[in-house]
This record gives structure tokens, C-alpha cells and sequence, in this order.
């Protein structure tokens, strides 16, 4: 796999004077999924993160089960963003993933247009409470599959959906969430379908 992260890349973009229209898409998922990773790799600027050191005082509390070589933790959201147009400007915030900040998401959905569920099979129960959240404030989101290194497992997509108990609607793809292309695609899919649920709702009598 790919891993164009935000160290490889520099960031000097700046915010078109012309910008006024600001778009709003969350990331969300479990414990260590990849959130981070897919805000990281896919901001124009350099991203906002509240990670913090994972600590002894956090044995019991968030569960790295299967995540040994993780460090750092989200403690707040992460934040980037990307230019669309002169005009129009997206931006993205990485939700945490312990069970602890789950307060903070109902929040991060006010005014959101869309969102990503990065999922990963090793844990895959992680993601019901996303998923769940979403669909109660009716907002639109798409399946995003982080495939990670050592995963081993190769579940095709048709099996997640279908453990997820997920509606043929809803779009699913994989990805790699450190890849800037594959992360790019993620978000491209997630365009498309609320183009497609907007013209959907137009066409309705």
C-alpha cells in the first residue's frame, strides 16, 4: 500500500479570498480505524490534531485490542480542509473513536452535509455506533474499508456489507486512509452520492 502522509507533503495553500461556501463532512469510526490518518493525508493545510499519548491511565478505559502498535490518541476531533472550487471549500473533521468522547459527536454533526465511516474488519463492531448516530440524525454517509497491512483477513466488500447489515444505497469502497489518492476517492464517492440523493430529492413530486 501507499502511504502519501502529511509528512511527505507541504502544505502552503491558502484560503481563496473568493471562498464562500464552506461544506461540512465528519469522519468518524472506531478506535484506531484510521480517522486521523484519512484527515491527515487528504488536507491542503496542515491538519489540526488533538493527539495525545496513550497512557497506563487509560488501560481498562480505551481498548487498543489488536492495535499494538498504537501511541497516540484523539482527544478533541481532527480538523483540515480542501479547496473545491475558488468559491466552495470542504471541510473535514475527524471524530474520536473511544467510547468516553461519544458526546462530542452529536455536535460534530450539526451542520454536516456528509459523512465517512472508516471501518476496519479486525473490529468490525467498532463501527455500529457511527453508523447508528448517523442514521438517526438522518445525515448521508458512505462505507469507507481501511485496509490495514496486516489484516489478513481479505473480507470482500459484499461480506462487510452484509455483516453490517448495510442498505444497497449506501456506497461502500475500499481504501487506504494514508494514501492522499485513495483518501481523495473516499470523499469523491461521498460527492457523488449526496449529488445523487439531491437530485433524487429534486425529482420527487
Amino acid at each position: 500500500m501507499g502511504s502519501d502522509t502529511s509528512e511527505q507533503r507541504s502544505y502552503h495553500v491558502p484560503l481563496s479570498a473568493a471562498a464562500e461556501t464552506g461544506l461540512k463532512v465528519v469522519v468518524v469510526g472506531g478506535f484506531g480505524v484510521g480517522k486521523t490518518s484519512l484527515v491527515r493525508s487528504v488536507s491542503e493545510i496542515r491538519p489540526l490534531n488533538t493527539e495525545e499519548l496513550m497512557t497506563q491511565a487509560g488501560v481498562g478505559v480505551d481498548e487498543p485490542r489488536g492495535l499494538a502498535a498504537k501511541t497516540a490518541t484523539t482527544v478533541a476531533f481532527d480538523f483540515g480542509r480542501i479547496s473545491l472550487t475558488e468559491h466552495m471549500v470542504l471541510y473535514l473533521f475527524g471524530a474520536p473513536g473511544q467510547e468516553r468522547f461519544w458526546f462530542l459527536w452529536d455536535r460534530l454533526f450539526s451542520g454536516t452535509l456528509g459523512a465517512v465511516v472508516l471501518v476496519d474488519t479486525r473490529r468490525l463492531d467498532d463501527c455500529w455506533y457511527a453508523i447508528d448516530r448517523l442514521e438517526h440524525h438522518g445525515t448521508p454517509f458512505v462505507v469507507a474499508v481501511n485496509r490495514f497491512d496486516d489484516d489478513t483477513s481479505h473480507h470482500p466488500l459484499d461480506a462487510i456489507r452484509l455483516a453490517l447489515a448495510l442498505p444497497a444505497h449506501v456506497p461502500m469502497v475500499d481504501c487506504d486512509a494514508r494514501d492522499r489518492s485513495s483518501g481523495l476517492g473516499v470523499l469523491t464517492t461521498l460527492v457523488d452520492h449526496l449529488y445523487e440523493l439531491a437530485r433524487a430529492q429534486e425529482a420527487t413530486p
